[in-house]
């Protein structure tokens, strides 16, 4: 569940939400609005997310699964999870968000077509993600 919400919300946010803003005048405002209410989602989903995917690998003793390349799409997931950690709770709250911030500053229209592009690889990498691991499940 929680990673249908987590890759659901950054498809939403990707596809529905930037897309709307695009034409508001103050669509850097708008985006930050939004996302910062989703961050926290965001943040509690993929620690979720995290949890419960060590946990089944701690009950299913699948720990060795790492040290096998037939088993490369646990690497997958698990580079994609920390990606996301890695920006939701070290990049973003050390520098990425201020960085942002001043970009958008001196060049709003460049920034939201940065953060929009920044998501759209997210999702993009996220769903070839999701359809590797199904496809390592039932290969």
């Amino acid at each position: 569940t929680s990673v249908v919400i987590w890759i659901g919300g950054v498809y939403f946010v990707t596809f529905i939400v930037l897309p709307a803003l695009r034409q508001a005048e103050d669509k850097v405002a708008r985006f930050e609005a939004v996302e910062s209410l989703f961050t926290k989602h965001a943040k509690f989903v993929v620690t979720l997310a995290g949890l419960s995917g060590f946990y089944m690998l701690y009950r299913l003793e699948g720990w060795g699964r790492y040290a096998s390349i037939d088993y490369w799409w646990v690497h997958a997931m698990t580079l994609l999870w920390l990606i996301f950690t890695l920006v939701l709770f070290v990049a973003e709250p050390l520098f990425l968000h201020a960085w942002f911030i001043r970009r958008a500053q001196e060049a709003p229209e460049k920034a939201f077509a940065l953060a929009t592009r920044f998501h759209q690889i997210m999702t993009l990498l996220s769903l070839l993600v999701i359809a590797a691991a199904i496809f390592g499940v039932h290969s």
